[in-house]
């Protein structure tokens, strides 16, 4: 049992942490940080490393009182759902895998969220269903001090892994070169049911 935040298709150093384990637990009473792979996930597209950032609605503005993660909304007056899809057909149409995955990914950018932690839960289930993983997962009720496997730290965007990744072959290798701890998804499109072996 290790916890974990949920995040938005996560870097690959949380999942190499995450399929350890047969149960997670997310924490929901974690206060939102900006600039976190909560709201955020980074591909490789024909111009490099690309961004992909869910906007969110922030009305605590004006207000000093944090905001709790469990309780962002997810700002969808952007069309982010259109972007994103788009971001990632142009990235990895040509990838060994996306075919394979892509109607089960489409709902994801169809159906209409209102809370951030309920785009990030979905994209776990999307991901332990691809890589085969029969996992438990829970949420907390309260904000846990200290935990025995505590990778929360994961989901902080300036915060690397110190386990420096294996690489893979990725789409545009050949013009910027190997671009460790992507999202995930970049991993499953180019390694498809390999990538649990990879992790």
């Amino acid at each position: 049992m290790s916890l974990f935040i949920p995040t938005y298709f996560s870097p690959i150093s949380q999942y190499s942490e995450i399929v350890k384990n047969e149960e997670v637990i997310f924490e929901m009473e974690d206060n939102f940080q900006k600039q976190s792979y909560r709201n955020r996930c980074y591909i490789y597209n024909s111009n490099g490393k690309q961004l992909l950032n869910i906007p969110v609605k922030d009305k605590t503005k004006g207000s000093s009182k944090r905001k709790k993660t469990k309780d962002m909304l997810v700002e969808n007056d952007v069309s982010w759902q259109d972007h994103h899809l788009k971001s990632l057909q142009n990235a990895y149409r040509n990838s060994p895998f996306y075919e394979f995955y892509e109607d089960d990914l489409l709902p994801i950018f169809s159906k209409k969220y209102t809370f951030l932690q309920d785009v990030n839960i979905d994209t776990y289930l999307f991901i332990t269903d691809a890589l085969q993983i029969n996992q438990n997962y829970n949420r907390t009720e309260e904000y846990l001090m200290n935990s025995k496997n505590d990778f929360r730290n994961l989901s902080d965007v300036k915060k690397q892994p110190e386990k420096l990744v294996n690489p893979y072959i990725q789409m545009f290798d050949n013009k910027y070169g190997f671009i460790p701890n992507l999202s995930i998804l970049d991993l499953l499109f180019m390694e498809g049911p390999n990538a649990i072996s990879y992790l």
